[in-house]
């Protein structure tokens, strides 16, 4: 179990002080109570406290801020909150309140409410624990609803009846999810089902309420027993339908192809082995995403899904946009990725030329041990000898990448000579001809024709002009 700190203990003194200042009963609840019991690792340097009180939040973290002789406050008037920001500590202060949706509003309603109606409105019983800063009940356990037992049973359930919570904050299915996930707890049944019943609900919430949820999900340790879990209630049709759209196996003559779903979920969890970059995780979810519209059967080839690495990318940035994904570097990196991971997976079952690492490394400069990641992630099947062979195959396109590498410095190539200079050296003026010489350098040097030199570059510059002159 987490101890406490001296500088937490400190931090309790100070705010149980506040409280008696400002007669207000205060309180920690929610995240800081449950860790400590589960004993989850924390960086003793920084942790996230909150604090709710009967009566005004904000008087409350004024105090504290005086207390603490710290001038770094935040203060939200709105929603009658304050946040401190003091040494590694984020600490939050609330007033108690009741607050629940109306049937059609994103926006909640938000009311002064006593310790026993706050806890209420928590969302699952592990999170309604608090301790008590008052001065004669210092440190006790508030546990109306019994999360410990819900802690120790490895249990996600709501302190009222599930619909009734789930009503009053949609996102609070999402989150029963991401505690699951994070946990590797079970939702309890009867808050399973509710959430199967009432997941059309989640449309009254901000997508980037929705996002924030699953991205914390995708960086679990385990995330497919979230995906199963949005999945299996219905909650990913509501804003992910492109995935749900990846289950099912069609059959003809016989044949059938992979269940991509499921071949989707694996590779995440393949690659979260591997790494805790949030944007290669979500290469994985996006890298099979357009097999259903690309999928065709021919009784000469069987299953083909020809063209989903390129749709796929273009899919990705719909995809982003609507979830409310960044549409920035990290779209860009993710598209890439989609769109070259069938690349390594087709020289590792060929012989491999340099030509074709030189191009491999020139398209994905580097970010190409993320995608040589991505594709032995994308090695599923269940035959133990096929997967040897594969990684058998990375390790020499791998080894093959790194030789040419050294050799020719091709990673975020640039060519040696640009196109303001071959107008100038061959005083030319704009025009096609500009475009086809710097394309005819650029793959003589992928190629392996001419080295990655500038000298090279000028003299097959030379040659290519001559050939043009005369064809013209």
């Amino acid at each position: 179990m987490n101890r406490i700190t001296a500088e937490q203990k400190k931090i309790f003194s100070i705010v149980s002080k506040a409280g008696s200042n400002c007669s207000q009963p205060v309180y920690v609840v929610g995240g800081f109570v449950r860790d400590h019991y589960l004993g989850r690792k924390k960086d003793e340097r920084e942790a996230d406290i909150d604090f709710v009180t009967v009566g005004s939040g904000i008087d409350l973290a004024m105090e504290v801020a005086r207390l603490l002789k710290t001038k770094n406050i935040s203060v939200f008037k709105t929603f009658g909150t304050a946040h401190i920001r003091y040494k590694n500590f984020d600490l939050e202060f609330v007033g108690a309140r009741t607050e629940s949706y109306d049937r059609s509003s994103r926006k909640p309603v938000v009311e002064d409410g006593t310790l026993e109606e706050d806890q209420k409105r928590r969302d699952f019983t592990i999170n309604a624990m608090s301790w008590s800063l008052n001065e004669n009940s210092y440190m006790e356990l508030i546990d109306p609803f019994d999360g410990m037992a819900d802690l120790e049973n490895g249990i996600i359930r709501t302190p009222l009846e599930p619909e009734q919570t789930y009503n009053d904050d949609p996102l609070r299915m999402m989150r029963a999810v991401r505690f699951a996930t994070q946990l590797q707890f079970e939702i309890e049944q009867s808050s399973y089902e509710a959430i199967k019943k009432m997941a059309d609900r989640l449309s009254i919430i901000s997508q980037e309420r929705i996002i924030d949820e699953l991205n914390k999900i995708v960086l679990s340790t385990v995330p497919s027993i979230g995906f199963r879990l949005l999945f299996h209630t219905g909650l990913l049709n509501q804003f992910f339908p492109e995935m749900v759209d990846l289950h099912g196996v069609k059959e003809v003559d016989g044949v059938r192809h992979k269940d991509n779903f499921w071949h989707t979920l694996q590779v995440l969890d393949n690659i979260s082995e591997n790494t805790d970059d949030l944007w290669l995780r979500w290469a994985a979810i996006m890298h099979d995403i357009a097999k259903p519209a690309t999928q065709k059967y021919s009784k000469q080839h069987g299953w083909t899904f020809h063209g989903h690495d390129a749709l796929g990318a273009g899919m990705t940035k719909r995809i982003f946009r609507r979830l409310g994904l960044p549409l920035d570097h990290r779209l860009k990196y993710v598209q890439k990725l989609v769109r070259l991971h069938l690349r390594p997976i087709a020289l590792a079952n060929a012989e491999v030329s340099d030509s074709a690492i030189r191009r491999l490394i020139f398209e994905a400069g580097n970010d190409v041990e993320d995608l040589m990641t991505l594709c032995r992630a994308d090695i599923t099947s269940k035959n133990d000898r096929k997967v040897q062979q594969y990684l058998s195959n990375f390790d020499r396109v791998e080894e093959m990448i790194q030789i040419v590498e050294e050799k020719d410095h091709l990673r975020n190539f640039q060519p040696p000579v640009d196109g303001l200079e071959i107008m100038e050296l061959l005083k030319l003026k704009p025009g096609p001809e500009i475009g086809v010489i710097k394309d005819g350098i650029q793959n003589a040097i992928l190629d392996g024709i001419i080295p990655n030199e500038r000298e090279a570059a000028l003299e097959y510059m030379y040659k290519l002009h001559e050939e043009n002159s005369k064809q013209g």
